[in-house]
């Protein structure tokens, strides 16, 4: 089970988290959504797609990708959060920024989804005292420089010391263990051997006794195994959200919700 927020998850299937952003640049929608409307809109085709989750993101991690004001993704994420608060379904809020977090959870937001591993100063304050999910992710560096020619001595070893440290910091701040839920990064700061080693070793990093969250939909990695540009990566990215789950996984975060939801539904029901 995971707590997140108004809601508890139950995790005994795999659950398929859809891609809500709010941004210019993002690496696939390429700003079809920046405008609150469309975003809006986009986010209820996912839950008519069958999403269990929504998540939201103001600011774009995309390698290469500047830092943003607060004030810009705030001004971009609230008034999407507040449209979907009723909607039923969760609703994280992907930030690294500590005053992003708590405006968000002041307004609602079942989970918290830090690409930065809830490393920035006051960022486990802000989302200690609240009921919320937190996702911790692993990225080396900043997005601006994390593709920089990362290099690791063992990438499922330390990137699982890095999960570990940073999980016994929320605790010691005094998040409750079914909150948190751990993302390797896939792409943050990683090549893609570093990315294939990190899917194969996520038995590894699930030893940590905590749920897993895997984002691989659509990355370059699957354009630097099949040729094929972002826009044509759709089977890419229902394999691997399927190997992902098959090798521990229990949230994949996706563009495509249908068509994933439709290749577990016939792996689960191969599998038994």
């Amino acid at each position: 089970m995971l707590r997140c927020g108004r809601f508890e998850l139950v995790l005994s299937r795999p659950l398929v988290m859809g891609v809500v952003n709010v941004t210019p640049d993002s690496f696939f929608d390429s700003g079809r959504y920046r405008a609150a409307d469309a975003a809006i809109a986009h986010a209820h085709r996912l839950l008519a797609d069958g999403a269990d989750i929504l998540d939201i993101g103001g600011e774009s991690t995309r390698p290469g990708s500047l830092p943003m004001s607060e004030t810009i993704e705030l001004d971009r994420v609230l008034p999407v959060l507040e449209a979907l608060r009723d909607c039923g379904r969760p609703l994280s809020v992907d930030t690294r920024h500590p005053a992003v977090m708590r405006a968000v959870l002041d307004l609602g937001a079942d989970m918290i989804n830090d690409v930065a591993g809830f490393r920035a100063p006051g960022a486990v304050e802000s989302v200690a005292d609240s009921a919320a999910g937190l996702c911790v992710m692993h990225m080396l560096g900043e997005p601006s420089t994390m593709q920089q020619a990362p290099v690791y001595r063992d990438v499922v070893a330390q990137v699982t010391s890095f999960l570990q440290d940073r999980t016994a910091a929320l605790l010691a701040g005094g998040v409750a263990r079914e909150r948190i839920v751990l993302d390797p990064g896939i792409g943050f700061g990683k090549n893609l051997q570093h990315n294939l080693d990190l899917l194969r070793g996520l038995p590894t990093i699930a030893r940590l006794g905590f749920p897993l969250l895997l984002g691989v939909s659509r990355k370059s990695m699957l354009g630097q195994i099949t040729g094929r540009d972002a826009g044509q990566r759709l089977a890419a990215s229902v394999a691997a959200a399927l190997a992902a789950v098959h090798r521990g996984a229990t949230i994949v975060r996706v563009h495509d919700v249908a068509e994933t939801k439709d290749a577990l539904a016939v792996w689960q029901a191969i599998e038994g």
